[in-house]
């Protein structure tokens, strides 16, 4: 079918494309085809417009630098895919392709690494060794190709979609008492607790050594702001409390414990092991952390 295009092309006379566009576009042609609909393309080959049973039109510039990043043989779930979540769009919904339409509608949350099948679907950035920051609209990912039609880089719409998150509300935030450890128990109504740290010193007064995190769950956070050595009984009592809420729900976030500073979470890899017949929590603090700690040591 692409020989046949690219055929076409030379007897109308029309610039020579890159081959990949061309096939590219006998793919589209091909999937709207089996969807039931014709397609006819803009001259510049950055929409198509696919007539069936209604009218759509599809920007297909982001689905073209998505597939240049992916190999043949992932075109046709890709194409599928984009042509399909078009038309499964309600006529009153937004394009997600088109900025300006979906800009009050992005936000971010946080997923565990572990639970992505593969990131390179998503528009995202690491926040942490095992967190990843997703971009959303109405609740679902973002696609690539479809933020690859923005006039804008992925990182500049993931800080558009967490500003909107801090404008949607603000956290509410109670004292707590972990066995002796003062805590904030930080919650709202979103899925998107976590993006509040940004501005965590509008809630809690933090010392430049940071604070520690257990995050639960996506609607809620605990902290617990280092003040001296203290931190180390912190951790424990952060960890039992992240572990146990963290196994209660089934939308559970992470068992783990993290220390927020300088904008980054960094995870604090903590087990239960047997010691002298007895259970302790044994910590093993990455090196900037332990770094941390030995200055606390020096300045008892």
């Amino acid at each position: 079918m692409g020989w046949f295009r690219r055929y076409r092309d030379r007897r109308a006379g029309a610039p020579r494309r890159p081959i990949e566009d061309v096939d590219l576009d006998s793919l589209v042609a091909l999937v709207a085809d089996t969807l039931g609909y014709s397609c006819a393309f803009d001259a510049d080959g950055s929409s198509v417009t696919l007539t069936g049973p209604r009218s759509v039109t599809v920007r297909l510039t982001g689905l073209r630098r998505e597939a240049g990043r992916r190999s043949r043989e992932d075109w046709p779930v890709l194409v599928s895919g984009h042509l399909s979540r078009a038309l499964a769009r309600a006529g009153d919904l937004p394009d997600v392709c088109d900025l300006t339409q979906i800009r009050p509608l992005l936000r971010t949350r946080l997923v565990l690494a572990d639970t992505v099948e593969d990131a390179s679907r998503l528009i995202g950035r690491h926040v942490g060794s095992d967190l990843i920051e997703i971009l959303t609209v109405s609740g679902r990912p973002v696609r690539p190709e479809e933020a690859f039609c923005w006039p804008i880089p992925p990182a500049q719409a993931l800080d558009l979609a967490a500003e909107n998150v801090l404008a949607d509300e603000r956290l509410s935030a109670e004292r707590a008492d972990l066995d002796g450890i003062p805590a904030w128990v930080m919650s709202g109504t979103t899925v998107s607790a976590a993006v509040h740290l940004r501005r965590i010193e509008e809630y809690l007064l933090v010392s430049p050594d940071g604070l520690m995190v257990a995050l639960p769950h996506p609607g809620e956070m605990v902290v617990h702001p280092i003040d001296g050595l203290s931190v180390m009984r912190a951790i424990e009592r952060l960890w039992l409390f992240a572990r146990r809420e963290y196994r209660s729900r089934e939308d559970g976030l992470s068992p783990h414990v993290y220390w927020w500073n300088h904008g980054r979470l960094t995870r604090i890899q903590a087990d239960l092991v047997m010691q002298n017949g007895q259970r302790r929590l044994v910590v093993a603090p990455p090196p900037e952390f332990a770094r941390l700690l030995a200055d606390l040591a020096q300045d008892r």
